[in-house]
């Protein structure tokens, strides 16, 4: 496979997009969510596997606080979601990782926890970090009451009336989760445990399925204190409400550096994405009723932008130009370009248009458009997601050949002129008082001695330099040079990964001053399947998970995919 073509198991070779295209900061902070997202792919495995969710215990007072255990039943077993809601005095509420209380906690666990496990549970959990857990348990996860929307929903339940949908889509879920740790975390058990037990297989499936319990939790807790409140006037959400509302997230630079350590993993993400993109570009026609579908899903899009909230200066401007943009398309594609979609290869001259005439966030949107009436094209590439890499060093290559292999695949980093100070304006480094990711000024702030290698095209560039001086000869071995300079292990390792990884690194320089890191963030979240991004700076959002999706209760086959791009207010009914 080369960078721009992939053998997929079709007749022919695809095309496809090249990664000094796609893994551009500025693109892959324009990424939106796909059909191959994590949280699509795992509703149409719930649904086609019927699993079933079983409300197991629900001791909860009248406030709210108690235990709460949601039994899953799967095929290859079940696992149950514990739940424990805490009171949470408003001074102690916080968003940040070190924080020490929240309103719930959870825990995901292998199979059905009887009275001792809950015990155990509920002396570690509320700790997060701080408790202990074990290899039973397969995700830890706490999260936040939203403060402008949870109590006003409790409110309105309480007193017979429904939430208004406005309020609703503008904060877009109850609570806010502010971590969810799985993989082997904190005594957690592990990916390849996780994977063994057969209930989970895809790339953080078991965390997002956590988030999509929760998010049942949450609807189940509004209505428990409503009712307990006024049992006599207290009223259920309607259907629409609770699809509505989905779980929020903060996400910080904590999520950053995981695309740069996990090379093979991005690639595979990055390949199966542009794989679909081209199976679609590449048909010759597109059927009517392939049109039709593309159209209104064109067509919400431009509402659900609208029902994009940020306060954002950037985001909102971004924003505001998508939608005008997805207005000017369409009104050409049902009048003066009508015959496009109509002719030969029509996705092909779409995005020829939209790259030629539209932004970044039109062109990726578009493209994610582009996959979803071809389910049956592209919905595999799901389970090709995961990584078989094992990223072994190879001792015997030569000097030569390793310093070839920097310019042919890290050429884009040998074009940055390190010794410019805006080069190296930033260095990233882990805080210990924190316990998160920062980014520091080099110039301005002491620890750069203590940096992560996050600096990529630093390295590749640093190695090609000291491959060039003639200290070493063209035929030694990689195994000599490292017996000598084993400082550079890790780049030779990267460097021979990336000619078989072609999109498993971001082709920009991470500590350039004009490195944005919500572009990081923002791609990795689009994976998940997350929407309506909202920063709060340049180094973090917040955004909504399973916003529109169905719950258990009505999830199927039929509408497992139907709640992509959701809209749920008429045009001009969403205040400013």
């Amino acid at each position: 496979m080369t960078a721009a073509t992939a053998s997929t198991g079709e007749d022919a070779p695809l095309e496809l997009r090249p990664p000094d295209t796609v893994m551009r900061l500025a693109r892959m902070g324009s990424f939106h969510q796909t059909r191959i997202s994590f949280m699509r792919s795992l509703l149409r495995r719930i649904a086609a596997e019927n699993w079933r969710l079983t409300r197991a215990r629900f001791d909860l007072d009248g406030d709210g606080y108690g235990t709460a255990v949601y039994r899953v039943d799967l095929p290859a077993g079940c696992c149950s979601l514990v739940a424990f809601s805490d009171e949470l005095s408003p001074d102690e509420r916080t968003d940040r990782v070190i924080a020490e209380k929240w309103d719930a906690t959870f825990a995901l666990v292998d199979g059905e926890p009887g009275d001792e496990d809950i015990a155990r549970l509920r002396a570690n959990v509320p700790k997060q970090e701080a408790g202990h857990v074990s290899a039973h348990e397969l995700v830890l996860s706490r999260a936040n009451k939203s403060v402008r929307l949870f109590g006003h929903v409790v409110d309105c339940l309480a007193n017979g009336w429904q939430p208004s949908m406005d309020d609703i889509v503008r904060v877009g879920y109850l609570m806010r989760t502010t971590a969810v740790y799985g993989n082997g975390k904190f005594g957690l058990s592990d990916l390849e445990n996780t994977f063994a037990g057969g209930l989970f297989n895809r790339p953080f499936e078991a965390e997002l399925f956590t988030v999509y319990v929760i998010r049942e939790f949450t609807l189940d807790l509004v209505e428990h204190i409503a009712a307990a409140r006024k049992p006599d006037r207290a009223v259920r959400l309607a259907p629409d409400r609770r699809r509505a509302l989905g779980i929020g997230n903060s996400t910080g630079l904590g999520m950053a550096p995981f695309l740069t350590f996990h090379p093979a993993l991005i690639h595979r993400w990055m390949l199966a994405r542009e794989t679909a993109i081209a199976r679609v570009l590449a048909l010759a026609e597109a059927a009517p009723e392939k049109r039709g579908a593309f159209l209104a899903l064109l067509a919400r899009a431009i509402d659900h932008v609208r029902e994009w909230s940020t306060q954002d200066a950037r985001q909102a401007a971004r924003t505001a130009r998508l939608q005008d943009e997805l207005r000017g398309l369409i009104a050409e594609l049902t009048g003066g370009s009508a015959d496009l979609l109509s002719g030969a290869s029509p996705w092909r001259r779409l995005l020829d248009k939209v790259e030629a005439e539209g932004s970044l966030e039109l062109q990726e949107l578009t493209l994610s458009l582009m996959m979803e009436p071809y389910g049956e094209l592209v919905d595999d590439l799901a389970d090709q997601m995961t990584d078989p890499e094992q990223g072994r060093l190879d001792p015997a290559m030569s000097l030569a050949g390793l310093k070839a292999a920097i310019e042919r695949n890290y050429g884009w980093a040998l074009d940055i002129d390190f010794n410019a100070p805006e080069a190296q304006h930033f260095f990233w480094y882990r805080s210990a008082e924190k316990e998160e990711p920062r980014l520091g000024e080099r110039s301005a702030e002491p620890g750069a001695e203590l940096e992560t290698r996050i600096g990529v095209a630093r390295d590749a560039a640093a190695l090609h330099d000291l491959l060039s001086t003639g200290a070493w000869e063209p035929d030694e071995s990689v195994a000599a040079f490292l017996l000598c300079e084993p400082q550079w292990r890790h780049m030779v390792k990267r460097v021979q990964l990336a000619g078989r990884t072609p999109y498993g690194e971001i082709r920009d320089n991470l500590l350039a001053d004009g490195c944005l890191p919500i572009d990081i963030l923002r791609c990795k979240l689009s994976f998940f399947g997350a929407i309506k991004f909202d920063p709060k700076s340049d180094r973090w959002t917040r955004i909504t998970m399973y916003q529109g999706a169905p719950g258990f209760a009505e999830l199927d086959r039929e509408n497992a995919d139907g709640w992509a791009f959701p809209v749920f207010t008429e045009a001009g009914d969403l205040h400013p």
